[in-house]
C-alpha cells in the first residue's frame, strides 16, 4: 500500500468514527457528547500542524550535518543558474 493510500485510508476511518460520534451512532456520556466531540477536528488540525513545523524545524537545524545531501542540493543550484544564464533569464 502507497503512503497516499494509507494515509487516505486513515482519514476515511477516522473521519467515520468521528461522524458516528458526532451523529450519536456510537453513544457517549453529555459533557463529552456537548463539549469535546466538536473541538475534535480543530485539535487534530493544530496538533498536525505544530508535528510539521516541528519536524521542518528540526530538518532546517539538522541540514548541515547532512553533508552529502547539503553538496547535492548546491550542485543543483549552481545546475539550474547554469540552465537559467544559457536560456537568458536574469536571476540576479
Amino acid at each position: 500500500m502507497t503512503r497516499a493510500t494509507n494515509a487516505a485510508l486513515t482519514f476515511f476511518v477516522l473521519f467515520t468514527i468521528y461522524t458516528a460520534l458526532l451523529t450519536g451512532t456510537i453513544p457517549t456520556p453529555e459533557p463529552i457528547f456537548s463539549q469535546i466531540i466538536p473541538l475534535l477536528p480543530w485539535w487534530a488540525l493544530i496538533s498536525f500542524g505544530a508535528y510539521s513545523l516541528g519536524t521542518l524545524g528540526y530538518d532546517v537545524i539538522t541540514f548541515k550535518d547532512k553533508e552529502d545531501k547539503y553538496k547535492e542540493l548546491v550542485e543543483q543550484i549552481a545546475e539550474a543558474k547554469t540552465f537559467l544564464k544559457k536560456n537568458s533569464v536574469d536571476i540576479e
